[in-house]
């Protein structure tokens, strides 16, 4: 599957946006949403993940925009890994009781780090309340493709991906390997993260990868 992922978008584009999607990850901390608007958003009826990173937001404020989006509806929180234990507990127990799965998210925008330290990472997702974990560490050669590739060879629920154009390899094969998704754009220009497709090229390019 396929998650759209959304940003810098007003409120009235981002409810058009979702009208064509099956997945779509709204990320709160690129939009200007009131409490009221996040409510209206995350109750409609694609498969929502709500993310808010750290940045233009205060923790208090990151806290409450993604508890709302939970009791709305979202399908999915997005957590930091290196998130604060309190943040992290809060967001997990509001999660719990709204039957809202948890991505325990690692990133690592430097480098790519060795396979026993990203299996750690892995284990301290789920320890921590995971029901997936998602890696995307910055890539720079054919050995750091491989590395995160190398991660899908478990019975646990992940998504690893390389960030940078030498990582889009690893955005292709994330849902042949059993990511539940990978991520998209909704169109050129509107990527969230560097290397990222647009949702249409990423559709045509698993199409002829399940055909091959």
């Amino acid at each position: 599957m396929i998650c759209v992922s959304l940003a810098d978008l007003n409120f009235a584009a981002c409810r058009k946006a979702l009208e064509s999607v099956e997945c779509a990850e709204i990320r709160l901390d690129k939009t200007r949403f009131s409490r009221e608007e996040i409510a209206v958003l995350f109750a409609l009826k694609p498969v929502l993940i709500a993310t808010c990173r750290p940045g233009p937001f205060t923790l208090d404020q990151r806290r409450e925009k993604l508890a709302t989006a939970i009791t709305a509806g979202a399908s999915y929180v997005d957590i930091e890994f290196d998130a604060e234990k309190t943040f992290r507990e809060y967001l997990t127990d509001i999660a719990r009781k709204n039957e809202c799965c948890i991505i325990m998210s690692y990133h690592n925008f430097k480098e790519t780090p060795s396979p026993g330290f990203l299996q750690q990472i892995l284990e301290d997702c789920f320890s921590r309340g995971a029901d997936i974990a998602k890696i995307a560490c910055q890539v720079d050669s054919q050995r750091d493709c491989a590395r995160l590739l190398s991660l899908y060879d478990t019975d646990r629920k992940i998504i690893a991906l390389g960030m940078g154009n030498r990582g889009r390899i690893t955005r292709m094969a994330a849902p042949l390997l059993g990511a539940p998704f990978t991520y998209a754009a909704s169109v050129p220009g509107h990527e969230t993260a560097e290397g990222q497709f647009d949702k249409d090229k990423l559709e045509n390019l698993l199409k002829i990868l399940n055909n091959g």
